[in-house]
């Protein structure tokens, strides 16, 4: 593999951290959840969403608390092109919504 296509896909992969973008979560499971992004827990309701305005990524990982009281910690940083959909139990990372969407 060429050093240009690595670098191509390094620089493809930190522009999606540099660009202060959204990070959007959902929680598509039964019950409430604690999301905490860099220290800021918040409740998502079941059904439910949020979105981190201006985050660009995440500090580090991002915790989410189930109610059940399992956790599930998503490795970081985690940046606004993924968002984060939770189901029961699980928390799946998936490329951020376009804008138009």
């Amino acid at each position: 593999m060429s050093s240009w296509v690595v670098a191509a896909g390094l620089v493809a992969a930190l522009a999606g951290c540099a660009s202060g973008g959204d990070l959007e979560i959902s929680n598509l499971g039964p019950g409430d959840v604690v999301v905490d992004v860099g220290g800021s827990p918040s409740t998502v309701h079941a059904d439910g969403g949020m979105v981190v305005l201006g985050i660009g990524c995440t500090e580090g990982d991002v915790t989410v608390r189930h109610a059940d009281g399992a956790v599930t910690v998503v490795p970081g940083p985690v940046c606004s092109d993924r968002r984060l959909v939770i189901h029961d139990g699980q928390v799946d990372v998936k490329p951020a919504r376009s804008q138009n969407s």
